[in-house]
């Protein structure tokens, strides 16, 4: 009689995978991500995990994917949740969506985000289609206000000659966005990252058991800066 291997006994290794890997980062850290210990945990083979992945690395560009995609699909439900014709609404839901996905998803948010591996480098051309997609809300309705001459920008400084072609490269995967949408949108996605970043690490100034009245006053704050009524 023939067993039946590890394999067939879990519907969906790749993903057993993947969920192992989350539990492993949320108690030891993204670093000490180890396909070896993901394997004991599933009862299973080294080799059976290099089907799927052949190398750490590898099994870190998919996380990193799946994070961007979970948030980015977060994002563009909070703006689509709003009307269009509503944009400071729209602002305000997405920037609380953005909070919400990172305080329930702190793992995912820290490995896109934050927290570096040594020995590690995303593979650009493989993250950056679901990294852009991710932003893309924030930088539709940026635009749409640009467009419809209500973004207040005064001032704003300029995009320095020879880094043009970073915005052009991210223009291919998050949308044909104009230069100045991206630069705006890139310095509000800066503002709550640093807010989300230190109540996630613990490090939020005491304004109570969360960062809720501090958040709400930021996003508030952006809208009135860049929003023309």
């Amino acid at each position: 009689m023939v067993r039946p291997s590890k394999k067939s006994q879990i519907p969906n290794l790749q993903e057993a995978i993947k969920e192992t890997a989350w539990k492993q980062i949320a108690e030891t850290g993204a670093p000490a991500l180890s396909l070896r210990a993901i394997a004991r945990d599933l009862k299973i083979t080294a080799p059976a995990i290099y089907n799927y992945f052949p190398d750490r690395d590898a099994l870190v560009t998919a996380l990193i994917i799946d994070a961007y995609t979970s948030f980015g699909d977060s994002q563009i439900a909070a703006r689509d949740a709003i009307p269009a014709d509503k944009p400071v609404e729209r602002i305000k839901a997405i920037g609380i969506s953005y909070r919400q996905w990172a305080m329930m998803y702190p793992q995912r948010y820290q490995l896109i985000f934050g927290t570096p591996i040594p020995g590690y480098h995303a593979p650009l051309m493989e993250v950056l289609p679901s990294a852009a997609r991710s932003l893309s809300a924030l930088v539709s309705v940026i635009d749409d206000l640009r467009i419809a001459n209500k973004l207040k920008v005064d001032g704003y400084p300029q995009v320095q000659p020879g880094y043009e072609q970073q915005f052009d490269i991210w223009k291919g995967f998050a949308g044909d966005y104009d230069i100045l949408s991206l630069a705006v949108s890139m310095l509000i996605w800066s503002r709550v990252h640093g807010l989300v970043s230190l109540e996630i690490s613990n490090n939020m100034p005491p304004f109570g058991v969360n960062g809720d009245a501090l958040y709400l006053y930021e996003i508030d704050s952006i809208g009135k800066q860049f929003i023309r009524l």
